[in-house]
């Protein structure tokens, strides 16, 4: 997802020159090819985000159309007053970007694993928060938060996730996308975790399920309607999300549900469950430890449809 999102905003850093790219003194082998494009486009903060961010918020509220990055927590837990108070309350046009979303880095454990971030930046009025669940999906993403005017989170996986899409008919924040039609459940799934999610139907399916999949690049604005189609279409609604169930993805499809006067489908959320991982090593073990695999999500899907 990072070289698809470099690649894509090399592009229109070309053609629009109030697009700025900064970063907090990482991603130099990823970022080359943007600094050799567009090199007046380009600052390096230096390992500094909280001033990395308010310098994008200058930048911004100047005219500029500001994007920063780093990795896990670093842009966004650490920058959080930054971003608050310089970037949302002014609806500064930056766009705070996230590489490694979840586990990616799990093995430098928890300091480096971005599992509350969607929650806490979701929180923020006015704040757009997307997380990709591939290729595609990074690409489209990244083309809308450029056009989008004001405060954005983009939270990215790191390389090798898979393809879900070919292309996207009219991409739009806000909006999410169906992959497969279904019955009885609904499996909605924002970010990387998308290769479980399709692992876990490919299972179900062989056992005589037929879920029907959507993914959710947006997270906020939620898409309202789809939610509460599906809550009325579907006995169940799983989500799932390489991020703690509390306050994220899983969250947002439950304020949703709570505030619909009937509904035919009850809620499984699945993701962390409410902890910090104390365990370390890469995204795949971890998703394995705390029940994010195909396997896993399966069991707990059959295990919500015997109850």
């Amino acid at each position: 997802m990072r070289d698809t999102f470099v690649r894509t905003l090399v592009e229109l850093a070309k053609e629009d020159k109030n697009i700025e790219l900064i970063t907090g003194d990482l991603g130099f082998g990823v970022l080359k090819p943007y600094w050799e494009a567009v090199p007046n486009q380009f600052t390096n903060a230096g390992i500094a985000e909280q001033n990395m961010t308010t310098v994008a918020a200058g930048m911004a509220l100047e005219g500029k159309n500001v994007f920063t990055y780093s990795i896990g927590n670093f842009p966004t837990l650490r920058c959080l007053e930054q971003i608050r108070n310089d970037c949302a309350y002014h609806n500064a046009n930056v766009k705070v970007v996230c590489i490694g979303g979840g586990f990616v880095y799990g093995s430098l454990g928890m300091s480096h694993q971005a599992t509350e971030d969607i929650a806490i930046l979701r929180a923020l009025p006015d704040v757009v928060v997307m997380a990709p669940g591939d290729l595609v999906e990074a690409e489209e993403c990244t083309k809308a938060l450029a056009e989008y005017s004001g405060t954005a989170y983009l939270r990215l996986g790191r390389g090798g996730e898979k393809r879900i899409h070919d292309k996207i008919e009219n991409f739009r924040i806000g909006k999410a996308v169906k992959v497969k039609d279904g019955e009885k459940i609904a499996v909605f799934s924002t970010g990387a975790i998308f290769e479980e999610v399709q692992s876990a139907c490919d299972i179900l399916i062989e056992k005589g399920y037929n879920p029907a999949v959507y993914t959710f690049p947006t997270v906020k604005p939620i898409d309202v309607d789809t939610v509460k189609a599906c809550a009325n279409d579907f006995d169940l609604i799983v989500t799932c999300e390489e991020h703690n169930v509390i306050g994220g993805f899983g969250g947002a499809v439950a304020e949703v549900m709570a505030e619909m006067k009937s509904k035919n489908a009850y809620l499984l959320r699945i993701g962390l469950d409410d902890q910090y991982s104390v365990k370390v090593g890469n995204q795949k073990y971890l998703r394995k430890q705390y029940g994010m695999t195909g396997d896993e999500i399966v069991r707990k899907i059959e295990e919500s449809l015997n109850d």
